[in-house]
């Protein structure tokens, strides 16, 4: 096989790849408000109405809907006659805003409607705020939400009934302090009451919602409580140079394997979900952040999506259904869920032992790669403990990658550097038989045979470090430890661009002496022009890469180049010699 055809072909393949994904993203491009003003909302209807009323949209029936049996001795309620008094009274409920270390929430009881992470700032700039993940914004629309319905009687949505059950607008957790807590409350008509607790601890991203029911009417209480994340998808810049249109944006869940949907594409393409499961959660991702509603591993939810409609566009939602409760007179019940709204911090993940939630940390799709990815994470973080340096860490762990691989390059190398020194005698025959391809070929591949050239050894042991690689360049991408690190001297950020494009000229410069070192036998002249320009191209593409990025591709690079002249020094010269005794 013909080593350097190989590699031209895999580098436009990788180009061209980069190009659908461009392509498709501009074909999938959200609709307009007229195209899709036809979709239908939870309810089946239509809305064109402002923004929160059609936020009324995404409340959920409770028709059929099974909850737990009644107690012995308790009676079932007559449907109620219409939505309670205390609830349209409602509808402007006061605001709380609660502050820890890291976060900074704005609650009013049935949704988080704002969340700023105070210990990661949107840019390195003086005075930069905070990353603004939950936002009331109509075009960054994201919030987390969390109601009950009833079939029995009156229940609290996420739009209204819960009050702040103190007097206050604003809480911070004090300096002493490891946790705080904001109550709400909700009064029905007929006795039940809902308090729910919101609770907040020291450095953590993961919020307690605790609901607990007490029935102090005469009639027993049914309901299913619900939490959902609704998102206007968002308008991600797109370009083969921006990592965030790479990461993975979407709604995601575990309902004991992990699944995901794209907002980059129709929403709804596969069917809206409806899936039963046990211990199961549910996530919005983005690039280096994500949020998710994580219930009791106990608890039995349903899972679904949807696309409700609002004036200019459609949101997506994602929602879990339950558990179910029922209240005989005079009992009480309580149901809790833990709200993860932060960063893809690995270790705070690992901690929460939720099965499926490192899948967050998207590196793919595919559990092998995903694996993979999760294993090269765990080296670089273990480098970095010692190191200290994110920059430095990255090179040390593509030392360790190219040590691991060292069997298979070497025998790669070895059959690059026999190759090239039988260039000569290929050129011969290439010259012998002129236009007649397949006579040349025929010859090639006897001398191949003759002198023990395996033509594929230089391409099996690329194609088996290829995965490695590209897992490799997924942890990089999507590891938020990196956001804003630095490196030393010009790189301040290994996340945004070499601001002096010195790394991707370094680049370009070891793979022009890498394209010198690899062997072209039998290429044509239009290929050969073709290679000449690929140093270029890639540098190129690579100047607005994060810098990174492409300090893993000069250390790879580097590294292999230089394997690559000593096998070439090595193996080459005894080739050359064998083939003068030879001749």
């Amino acid at each position: 096989m013909n080593q350097t055809r190989v590699f031209l072909i895999f580098a436009w393949l990788m180009v061209a790849t980069l190009l659908w994904m461009e392509w498709s993203k501009e074909k999938a491009a959200p609709a307009s408000s007229e195209q899709t003003s036809s979709q239908q909302t939870i309810s089946g209807q239509t809305s064109a109405a402002p923004v929160k009323a059609d936020s009324a949209s995404t409340v959920p029936s409770a028709a059929g809907l099974t909850v737990p049996a009644t107690p012995v001795g308790a009676t079932t309620p007559a449907a109620p006659a219409g939505v309670e008094a205390s609830a349209r009274a409602n509808d402007n409920a006061p605001r709380v805003t609660v502050t820890t270390d890291v976060l900074r929430l704005v609650l009013d009881g049935g949704s988080v409607l704002t969340a700023d992470l105070l210990q990661y700032p949107q840019s390195k700039a003086p005075g930069s705020g905070p990353v603004r993940m939950f936002s009331e914004d109509p075009k960054q629309y994201y919030v987390a939400e969390s109601g009950w319905v009833s079939g029995s009687g009156a229940a609290p949505s996420h739009e209204r009934g819960f009050v702040p059950e103190a007097d206050v607008a604003e809480v911070t957790l004090a300096p002493d302090a490891n946790e705080v807590s904001v109550p709400f409350l909700w009064q029905g008509p007929d006795g039940v009451s809902i308090r729910r607790t919101y609770t907040l601890k020291r450095g953590d991203y993961a919020i307690e919602v605790r609901d607990e029911v007490a029935n102090a009417g005469s009639t027993a209480w049914q309901g299913h409580v619900y939490r959902q994340l609704l998102r206007n998808p968002p308008q991600i810049k797109t370009g083969m140079t921006n990592p965030e249109s790479f990461s993975f944006n979407g709604a995601t869940w575990w309902d004991g394997a992990y699944q995901r949907r794209k907002f980059d594409e129709d929403y709804l393409e596969d069917g809206r979900v409806d899936k039963q499961t046990t211990g199961g959660w549910i996530g919005i991702l983005q690039h280096h952040f994500f949020s998710a509603w994580i219930p009791q591993p106990d608890d039995a939810t349903t899972i679904s999506l949807d696309a409700p409609v609002v004036a200019g566009g459609t949101r997506a939602l994602i929602r879990e259904m339950g558990p179910g409760v029922n209240v005989a007179p005079g009992q009480q019940a309580s149901t809790s869920a833990r709200l993860w709204v932060g960063p893809k911090l690995v270790d705070k993940i690992t901690a929460a032992k939720v099965p499926g939630l490192d899948r967050a940390v998207d590196y793919s799709r595919f559990s092998i790669l995903a694996l993979l990815g999760q294993g090269l994470f765990w080296v670089l973080t273990f480098l970095h403990s010692f190191i200290g340096n994110w920059g430095w860490s990255i090179i040390g762990l593509v030392i360790l990658v190219k040590l691991a691989l060292y069997p298979l390059s070497a025998a790669q190398y070895k059959s690059f550097a026999k190759m090239r020194k039988f260039q000569p005698r290929i050129a011969q025959l290439k010259e012998r038989y002129g236009e007649d391809r397949q006579k040349f070929q025929q010859a090639m591949m006897e001398l191949y045979k003759k002198e023990k050239i395996n033509p594929m050894g230089g391409c099996l042991p690329i194609l088996v470090q290829m995965p490695v690689f590209l897992a490799l360049y997924w942890v990089l991408v999507e590891s938020v430890e990196l956001r804003q690190a630095p490196w030393f001297a010009w790189i301040q950020d290994l996340t945004a661009r070499d601001p002096f494009f010195i790394l991707p000229v370094v680049n370009m410069v070891v793979m022009w002496l890498t394209q010198k070192l690899t062997p072209s036998p039998g290429m044509d002249p239009m290929q050969q022009k073709m290679m000449q320009f690929m140093p270029l191209v890639f540098g190129v593409m690579m100047a607005f890469f994060p810098s990174g990025l492409v300090l893993y591709w000069v250390t790879n690079g580097t590294l292999g180049l230089l394997q690559q002249w000593w096998m070439t020094k090595r193996h080459g010269e005894s080739a050359s010699a064998k083939a003068s005794t030879a001749k």
